[in-house]
């Protein structure tokens, strides 16, 4: 069987603040080293379940350079770096068996959450069909477009909340209980791995029993940016318009496939400052 394992790093035990998640800052290295040893936990854990398994790991936060590549067990191949097909998904297709999503975070504007955010800073919302999905339930919804089940997701408590009401039959773990936005309650990062090594591997025991998250036919996406700089960005994009709402864009994809690419799209101009 073939698992993704996309590794983000604000849900991962230990870490509460932005010092630790950002390589600008003093405490980097730590959450880098944190984040390896947690994601060497669920690469176990599939492989006690699946001793011949393919396993994936894609490094989905920030810079895409976080994992240690020396530290990474040597039974899982790295993707890292950018930019890059599906973003946090890289490397999932229709031949995988389970996409494992470890260190997820919740949605901007829920909460409390640890360091919650959608995307980037500049991404206020995004509502597919109505539906207010962060990065949790946008990329369970492109695996499931691809027909790949999400049995796993790690993060605060928020963060599994979310994810459980998105796909209820998956595995979730906290590994901490956020107080707010830098503030949290955490595990123990070896009793954290200890948890996550037993839920990967009971997770991809069960994968045949969790169904994919699929959005299908036509899909109406509204995007809420921060910047008015964006938004101007944003409408030279064919099909994408300004709605009545002032930091609102909307558009119609043919499929979920072409509109998470499009969300990926104006993620990437809202870092974009005006010359």
């Amino acid at each position: 069987m073939k698992a993704l394992i996309s590794v983000d790093m604000e849900g991962i035990s230990g870490i509460v603040h932005s010092s630790e998640t950002n390589p600008e800052r003093y405490d980097y290295q730590r959450g880098r080293e944190l984040m390896t040893a947690e994601t060497n936990a669920v690469i176990a854990g599939v492989l006690d379940a699946e001793p011949t398994a393919d396993v994936l790991v894609a490094d989905a936060h920030g810079t895409f350079r976080n994992l240690l590549p020396e530290q990474l067990d040597r039974r899982a191949r790295l993707v890292r770096g950018k930019p890059r097909a599906l973003n946090m998904l890289a490397g999932l297709d229709e031949e995988t068996d389970a996409a494992l999503f470890v260190g997820y975070h919740v949605r901007a504007g829920e909460g409390p959450g640890v360091l919650a955010h959608t995307m980037n800073g500049e991404i206020l919302d995004v509502r597919v069909a109505g539906r207010c999905l962060g990065e949790i339930g946008l990329n369970a919804a492109m695996a499931g477009h691809l027909g790949v089940p999400v049995v796993l997701l790690s993060g605060d408590d928020a963060a599994c909340a979310e994810a459980a009401a998105l796909i209820p039959e998956a595995v979730t773990v906290p590994v901490k209980e956020a107080l707010g936005m830098a503030a949290a309650v955490t595990l123990h990062p070896e009793e954290a791995r200890d948890r996550l090594r037993r839920a990967a591997a009971d997770a991809v025991s069960r994968r045949t029993e969790i169904p994919s998250l699929a959005l299908t036919g036509p899909v109406d996406v509204e995007v809420d940016l921060a910047s008015p700089h964006t938004i101007d960005l944003a409408t030279l994009i064919p099909g994408v318009s300004r709605t009545a709402g002032a930091r609102t864009v909307a558009f119609t994809a043919p499929d979920y496939g072409t509109a998470y690419r499009l969300i990926l799209l104006l993620a990437q101009l809202a870092t974009i400052r005006p010359a």
